[in-house]
């Protein structure tokens, strides 16, 4: 048989995810030894915690992430009174999502931590690799 020349350790999509994975393992300790959150959780009260008032609608646009996901996010979110869903007046299939003072109190503890992290990441890195880390990624997440 012929060897295959293919490098995964060397595709982009396999980089991406390893790196995606080594880097967000500390902070997924915080955040679950903290408030017992998952990942999608902590990405929906950050979306609150920035945004403010939202939808899940719109939270599953900024964040891309499967609304079925975002929906148990926000049952486990509501259960641990983090947040508020408030039927909308106009359209009674739409529900508002506000964090609680509760939530907004995890919210800073946790966005301190995340800023601190991320600083700690950026460290192992050069200001230009950090820069065009960044850039790059940004642009693959917006599909271009």
């Amino acid at each position: 048989m012929a060897q295959d020349d293919f490098d995964l350790q060397d595709f982009l999509p396999y980089l991406l995810n390893q790196a995606a994975e080594a880097s967000s393992l500390e902070f997924q300790k915080v955040y679950k030894d903290r408030y017992g959150m998952l990942r999608t959780e902590w990405r929906v009260l950050f979306h609150l915690g920035i945004y403010g008032r939202m939808s899940a609608r719109e939270i599953g646009r900024r964040s891309k992430m499967h609304k079925t996901k975002i929906s148990r996010a926000v049952q486990k979110l509501a259960e641990r009174r983090f947040l508020t869903r408030t039927t909308d007046d106009n359209n009674r299939r739409m529900e508002w999502l506000d964090l609680t003072a509760q939530g907004q109190k995890a919210y800073r503890d946790l966005r301190a931590i995340a800023m601190r992290y991320d600083a700690g990441l950026s460290e192992k890195l050069t200001d230009r690799e950090n820069a065009v880390l960044r850039q790059a990624l940004r642009k693959l997440a917006q599909g271009g």
